[in-house]
């Protein structure tokens, strides 16, 4: 009895897993009136205020989605904002829990496996934040030191890929999310946070004193970030792909960008003076789903 019920519990959570990659997604939000978003709460693309309140430009270019796909289901649809972590994201995209996510997930082959994405809205640059008075400059003076890295991402792999970081020794520390990550090289127990460029300017924008930290180095890796979505869903993947291609064509993409990067943001109000890169300019000016090995090839 014990193997038949084992057996039955298996089978539900594939069946479970099946109906979920299989679900047509516009018919679901459109008769639950409801997109179950999934959004970082400390990311350089998106983040929380607290109390329920996420911001950033993929949280604001996500609700801008959401209000096409409104206009495409014919009737209002309300956001459930979903917490997600560099751990999860794919799971819950899998199992049902999120319905798309924008948030700072890089469009690899290996994820292409398990999930798809919509077009590219940022090209992001893995670099190193350190503490100003550290004298870290470069990869090649992180020998003997302590690297902090959030769980789930692929940045030590970049920085032990890079032909000056092959050949150090150097101590890895794991941060729970990228918030956590900073703490430890806020609090001294990590020397050098290696994460994506975006979400290094804003935690050191956000934190309690931003001028004691700089990014610094070569750039690691450069890497395509899209909104994720379940596998095989092609109907919407096309309709927020739609969505995305009007807010470049509009001008309101760059606009929302300038917003994020260019100005004060909350809640300290300190711009993180990120120019867009000629890089995302060309993702916007040629729309595509290209992964980050192709953005790699010489």
């Amino acid at each position: 009895m014990k193997k038949k019920l084992l057996a039955l519990a298996a089978f539900s959570m594939l069946a479970g897993a099946t109906l979920a990659q299989n679900a047509d997604t516009l018919e679901k939000i459109k008769s639950s009136g409801t997109v179950n978003l999934g959004v970082r709460d400390s990311s350089g693309l998106g983040y929380t205020l607290g109390n329920g309140k996420y911001v950033g430009f993929h949280t604001e270019m996500a609700e801008r989605i959401v209000d096409d796909l409104a206009k495409q289901v014919g009737k209002p649809l309300k956001i459930n904002y979903q917490v997600i972590t560099s751990q999860n994201r794919i799971p819950l995209m899998q199992n049902g829990t999120i319905d798309f996510e924008c948030g700072s997930t890089t469009n690899s082959k290996a994820r292409q496996k398990d999930v798809d994405f919509a077009v590219t809205t940022y090209v992001e640059e893995v670099r190193m934040a350190v503490k100003a008075d550290s004298g870290i400059q470069s990869v090649a003076d992180l020998n003997g030191k302590t690297v902090a890295v959030t769980t789930g991402t692929t940045s030590v792999q970049h920085l032990r890929r890079h032909e000056r970081g092959s050949k150090l020794e150097f101590k890895e520390i794991m941060g729970k999310d990228h918030a956590d990550s900073f703490l430890l090289l806020e609090s001294g127990r990590a020397d050098a946070f290696v994460m994506d460029g975006s979400i290094l300017a804003k935690n050191i924008a956000t934190s309690k004193n931003p001028q004691d930290f700089k990014i610094v180095g070569e750039v690691l890796s450069v890497e395509p970030i899209a909104c994720m979505l379940r596998k095989g869903d092609d109907k919407f993947r096309a309709a927020i792909d739609a969505s995305i291609k009007r807010q470049i064509n509009d001008g309101s993409l760059q606009k929302l960008y300038d917003k994020w990067f260019m100005q004060p943001i909350p809640p300290t109000n300190v711009s993180l003076n990120m120019p867009v890169s000629e890089s995302t300019k060309q993702a916007w000016a040629h729309p595509n789903s290209k992964p980050m090995e192709d953005y790699a090839k010489k």
